[in-house]
């Protein structure tokens, strides 16, 4: 049984349902979930003995990438969450109409791998509603635990 941390950000409640349902999948699997909103967990060694964490945030603004709300000060301590080495994943939602289509996964996912994080199971970006998006859901999430 590994430990697994899901760490997300959620304004309109579309990435937390990701979340809910990748805690369900993973727990499924047999394996140990944490889960815990940004804005409500401390950055000092976060990944401190976890097998895997999953960090969820949402994508806002048009013409820049905003994270959400209470993702920006986790996100600006990111190096005191020793990342370095821990298998990582990163999934959010947004809007493919905005230019940064799913931005703050690729901000995050980039600040990660600068940190030594090792990025499993690729990046999950969703479109609008994450429930027309079960499957690739379910799917990402097989191929993130394929690397327990």
């Amino acid at each position: 049984m590994s430990n697994v941390l899901i760490v997300y950000g959620s304004t309109t409640g579309n990435t937390e349902w990701v979340a809910t349902k990748l805690t369900a999948q993973i727990k499924a699997a047999g394996h140990d979930v944490q889960v815990a909103k940004a804005g409500g967990i401390s950055p000092d060694g976060l990944c401190s003995g976890k097998d895997l964490v999953l960090f969820g945030c949402s994508t806002w603004g048009q013409d820049e990438i905003e994270l959400q709300d209470d993702f920006i000060p986790l996100f600006e301590a990111f190096d005191s969450i020793g990342a370095s080495g821990v298998k990582t994943a990163v999934f959010g939602c947004g809007d493919e109409d905005y230019t940064h289509f799913c931005g703050a996964v690729d901000a995050i996912t980039d600040k990660l791998t600068g940190l030594g994080a090792k990025l499993v199971g690729g990046k999950l970006k969703i479109n609008g509603d994450p429930g027309d998006a079960e499957e690739s859901i379910k799917t990402w999430g097989q191929a993130v635990l394929s690397a327990l």
